[in-house]
């Protein structure tokens, strides 16, 4: 069981998630959700809102999913298990009567032809905190007439909700989050149902994710063995409560153990939600510093990350980097690196470092990178290229093209924590860092079997 609460509505039981982005008089005509980064049918805030307002207006629901060219240089790799996800939520919303309408091309002005062509009266759309999407929404919002919320269905306690400013430290937020943990973790949002209006207008045609991934129009970098789809997502979440979480603090940080969730790719794509993820931990029969271990980085870091995009127009620049690093990068400017690679020497892993180039080769095969190697492999970018700038270039475009969970928050907040001491500290000062934190191949060895990590990796079979 919940708590008693599960009963309630997303409007009377989680008003703090809803933002209403313009306020219009009541009309007739359909809801729209249009879905962005929360594509799945279950566990959801913002279609659960969308229903409960459909229905009590006794009109019909239909989803939107509008498929950029081109989106912050993601690969095929990305398009493939976004749209093999998509197709499965797609099944899932058909069978409760609600019609998921796939539009390519131009987001806000595809999306913004959709809801005048049907006379959508109220749209719902997904909390984001990055500029591309806030920046769709926006012009969304200059192209249509009637109601139109936002709803934040990927944080535990809703960004805005739990600070208005940008936070300085995970410990700053901690104290923030913390009491309200209990208000808003247990509430999980209510099933989908069968709509009691359903859509009557033009009908969804029929799409294969095959047919668009077969048609060229992706730029390189082969799909991830990985599955994908909110099924696949479950299935991983399961699998990581029986085996991986009673172990987690201990092993998390060793990428010989495969101590990760392997979450990381369904939280990024919503295929699954957050919450639920969060709940079921703190439900699960492991020892409470695992437990206290997971929650830490999927809630507090996570969230932190939201936090930083949302506050910082420039979080993907050195301008978002606290005063005192720009102060000591820049006095460190002229110190000589020990070396300096192009990017394609690093996005080829050719560099010196045996550790540096089995991290990356891992992630250009899989898509993935072990999260404690995330850390040392993005310290190195900034002592191998000539600036910080130059370093967090490199990083974005290597971390948004090969990651599946790329593109997102905490990629670009664990950049700006590697590259300019972003939610960190101070430290004793070295050549290249300043007072930056840094990262060396040493401290790594004393943590996992380095040799063993880099055989690992040279055995992973090329992408075809």
């Amino acid at each position: 069981m919940l708590t008693g609460r599960e009963d309630r509505g997303v409007l009377e039981g989680a008003p703090e998630r809803i933002t209403c982005l313009r306020r219009a008089p009541r009309r007739e005509g359909p809801v729209l959700y249009w879905m962005g980064r929360e594509q799945r049918a279950r566990d959801h805030w913002g279609l659960a809102a969308a229903q409960e307002l459909a229905a009590e207006r006794r009109v019909p629901l239909a989803c939107i999913f509008t498929l950029s060219p081109t989106f912050l240089g993601a690969p095929l790799r990305a398009y493939a298990f976004l749209l093999r996800g998509l197709r499965e939520t797609a099944r899932e919303l058909a069978a409760r009567d609600i019609p998921l309408f796939l539009l390519r091309g131009d987001p806000p002005e595809e999306a913004a032809r959709f809801a005048i062509r049907h006379r959508v009266a109220l749209t719902v759309t997904d909390f984001d905190p990055l500029r591309v999407r806030r920046g769709w929404t926006e012009a969304f919002l200059e192209r249509t007439e009637g109601t139109a919320l936002e709803v934040d269905a990927r944080n535990v306690v809703p960004c805005r909700f739990v600070s208005p400013k940008r936070e300085w430290s995970a410990a700053t937020l901690r104290r923030k989050l913390r009491p309200l943990l209990d208000r808003f973790l247990p509430f999980l949002p209510p099933p989908l149902e069968t709509h009691p209006v359903p859509w009557t207008d033009t009908p969804p045609p029929s799409w294969d994710p095959l047919d668009l991934l077969a048609s060229g129009s992706f730029e390189g970098v082969p799909e991830s063995p990985l599955p994908p789809g909110s099924a696949a997502g479950q299935a991983r979440l399961e699998a990581f409560l029986r085996e991986g979480l009673p172990r987690y603090a201990r092993d998390r940080n060793d990428p010989l153990r495969e101590g990760q969730s392997g979450l990381s790719p369904y939280l990024h794509f919503g295929q699954i939600s957050p919450q639920r993820a969060a709940w079921e931990v703190l439900r699960a029969d492991a020892p409470p510093e695992d437990r206290e271990a997971f929650l830490e980085e999927l809630v507090v870091r996570g969230e932190l990350a939201e936090n930083f995009c949302l506050h910082t127009p420039g979080y993907d620049t050195v301008e978002a980097f606290p005063d005192w690093a720009r102060k000591t990068l820049a006095a460190h400017a002229s110190d000589r690196r020990p070396a300096l690679y192009s990017l394609r020497e690093l996005e080829e892993g050719r560099t010196h470092d045996p550790l540096w180039n089995a991290a990356q080769r891992e992630l250009v095969l899989t898509g993935r990178m072990p999260g404690y190697l995330r850390m040392y492999w993005g310290k190195k970018l900034l002592e191998w290229t000539p600036s910080p700038e130059e370093a967090l270039r490199a990083g974005v475009a290597l971390n948004d093209r090969y990651e599946l969970d790329g593109r997102d928050p905490k990629g670009y907040a664990g950049l700006a924590w590697c590259l300019g001491g972003v939610h960190d500290r101070p430290w004793p000062s070295r050549p290249v860092f300043g007072s930056v934190r840094s990262m060396t191949a040493a401290g790594m060895a004393r943590k996992f079997d380095v040799e063993a990590y880099c055989r690992r990796a040279a055995a992973l079979p090329p992408s075809p």
